[in-house]
């Protein structure tokens, strides 16, 4: 192998990072060259390139050259596209997810590309390990995503889902505490902050932490309620009380100066001590239906009292010089907008963050006809939230008059939608579009809450939203080829038509609840199909499984397990619509799953899959936390 030889243009983390990652790389492919990294300002022949957003610029020989990008991270970006393009691939996080070529010499490359939108990001869910966190974010500067949003101070109460074996009583419980979080979200702060993407942080607990009441996830409060925090309650139906007794959930009196000065001043504190966070997300509580109504609030919509708190954060943050950039989110009771605070003092303090959490995954934005014209009243407390890509969509467009400022779409195709797809192939069809259309409705970009665990069947869905944000002009069928033809080789064609084939015959309208009656006829024929579907896939499978790419002969095993898993799948949605005992035929399904858990783990979330199917099948979810 030729030696490599890199000069760094402009020490960093992240270009440090990038050298290291080429090197690696070049050395697993078996050749060499001469490289230099660095940004648009370190070389004079890019001087004039916009460097602004996240941009890149490739120019190599066979003998190697020039890897630059408009910021640290670009230069990451610019290595791993210039490896994609020697044969290189992602198709899941880990190791045994990257396809590495044998070279005998380099290639030349010349390639100029800016990112279609600001914001591309992940955001934590699901049940997961370290190995699974720390894995992602490797991963996703791989396909295109810049940014990863840890969800609390600490993302507990996700860890301990997976170390706790929610949902699985034959693998042990194991220790993890709150401790072992806090230490495990450092260490994913600093890879994070290593490879120079943006890193967000908290969103819950703003309603319930400064007030001395612990909100680590959606756990039932346990404890004595300081008699302090319990008057800042919400008063719904004459009482103060923890809205179902879940802290995180529990909006407060916000007509109270008391309780917006607490959380105002908490955020504040928390930035200044977590100066290497870029962006706090500010949430009020996680639930709905449960504001004030005490002759405080009862008048004033709790979006105005929640743009009051942002201006006063905006001014504690510019009294302290902090930077920190706030989001405030478009969820839930706040669909509705203010209609008395309607200035936003430093707009470029803030992002908007749209998350039309209660939206239906079976059509993409915009695909559904014109965007209403006027919203439904807002009813304290009396509020039913729209399905319809188009009817959300035009409460986005009211809050957007009000405040035009910069804006992401925080969406949930992978938190629950996935499992409600067995192929996941048309679901990543509708988040590719989703992603292309984010300009047309006003958004920069899109932040995934999501499970972190979504490859399987295969990673196609997360190469679709990563790639479709980096160059929103790039056709879902252009993705799905080039990651059909990385993950399974020559078996590529028959793996996506099989794939195809199983998100058709198991319809994910009949697990959303949006089936017709004549699609619910129809299934039952096309789920009785699936056997022959699976059958027939099978010596592909087996030829597949002795590819000698360790990557692609994964990819094949996880088509084999997926196989057996759709057969229990389609059987247990075929005893549903026949009225038979769906529940029995469920319990064989996630038996199943939890006995092969550990051959799935690094990319099948059971915890979510259980809560998201069980009671589509009569299983209550209760009885799957056991």
């Amino acid at each position: 192998m030729d030696a490599i030889a890199l000069q760094i243009l402009r020490a960093g983390s992240a270009i440090d990072f990038a050298a290291a990652e080429l090197r690696r790389c070049l050395e697993a492919a078996g050749v060499g060259g001469s490289f230099r990294l660095g940004l648009f300002a370190d070389f004079p022949e890019f001087a004039g390139e916009d460097a602004s957003g996240d941009a890149l610029v490739i120019e190599t020989t066979e003998a190697g050259g020039i890897l630059a990008g408009s910021n640290p991270r670009s230069v990451l970006f610019a290595v791993y596209a210039y490896l994609g393009k020697l044969g290189f691939a992602w198709v899941r996080p880990g190791r045994d997810g990257e396809v590495v070529p044998r070279l005998a010499a380099l290639v030349p490359v010349s390639l100029r590309e800016r990112a279609s939108y600001r914001h591309r990001g992940v955001c934590i869910e699901g049940a997961i390990s370290a190995e699974n966190a720390l894995d992602t974010i490797d991963w996703m500067p791989k396909v295109g995503f810049n940014a990863y949003f840890i969800q609390f101070r600490d993302a507990f109460t996700f860890f301990d889902r997976w170390y706790q074996h929610m949902g699985n009583p034959t693998l042990p419980k194991e220790p993890f505490t709150t401790e072992d979080a806090a230490k495990l979200t450092q260490q994913m702060r600093a890879e994070i902050k290593r490879r120079g993407l943006d890193l967000h942080m908290v969103g819950h607990g703003w309603t319930c932490e400064p007030f001395g009441i612990p909100g680590p996830g959606w756990y039932q409060h346990q404890g004595e309620i300081p008699e302090s925090a319990r008057r800042m309650f919400a008063e719904v139906k004459g009482k103060r009380e923890l809205w179902g007794g879940i802290a995180l959930n529990t909006n407060l009196c916000y007509g109270n100066p008391e309780a917006r000065t607490i959380i105002s001043d908490a955020i504040a504190a928390w930035a200044a001590e977590n100066s290497d966070v870029d962006i706090i997300h500010f949430w009020l509580a996680d639930g709905s239906n449960n504001n004030c109504e005490c002759p405080l609030c009862r008048d004033t919509r709790p979006a105005d009292f929640y743009v009051q708190m942002l201006n006063e954060v905006d001014a504690k943050l510019t009294a302290r010089g902090l930077a920190t950039r706030i989001v405030f989110l478009v969820y839930v009771d706040l669909l509705w907008p203010p209609v008395k605070e309607t200035e936003l003092r430093n707009p470029d303090r803030f992002i908007l963050m749209f998350a039309p959490i209660t939206r239906s995954y079976s059509q993409p934005f915009a695909a559904s006809g014109g965007v209403a014209s006027e919203l439904p009243p807002y009813v304290r407390n009396q509020l039913s939230f729209p399905r319809e890509p188009a009817k959300n969509l035009a409460f986005l467009q009211a809050w957007q008059k009000l405040f035009p400022c910069e804006g992401f779409d925080f969406d949930y195709h992978f938190m629950w939608d996935h499992h409600r797809d067995a192929g996941q192939y048309a679901m990543a069809e509708v988040l590719h579009q989703d992603a292309q259309r984010l300009r047309s409705i006003g958004l920069d970009g899109f932040v995934s809450c999501q499970n972190q665990r979504v490859f399987f069947p295969t990673g196609l869905g997360m190469t679709a939203l990563g790639r479709g944000l980096w160059n929103r002009d790039l056709t879902f069928d252009q993705i799905a080829a080039d990651y059909f033809a990385a993950a399974f080789g020559e078996g590529a064609g028959q793996a996506r038509a099989y794939l195809a084939a199983t998100s058709e015959l198991i319809d994910p309208r009949l697990i959303r609840g949006e089936a017709s009656d004549a699609i619910k006829q129809a299934a039952a024929f096309q789920l009785g199909r699936v056997p022959e579907l699976v059958a027939g896939f099978a010596p592909a499978v087996a030829r597949g499984l002795g590819d000698p790419d360790p990557a692609r002969a994964t990819s094949w095993r996880m088509l084999q397990l997926h196989g057996e898993f759709v057969l229990l799948f389609a059987a247990a949605l075929a005893a549903k619509l026949a009225g038979e005992d769906a529940k029995a035929k469920g319990w064989e399904l996630f038996t199943w799953c939890r006995e092969h858990e550990m051959d799935l783990q690094p990319w099948f979330d059971l915890f979510e899959f259980q809560q998201t199917i069980g009671p589509v099948l009569g299983i209550p979810r209760a009885e799957l936390s056991a």
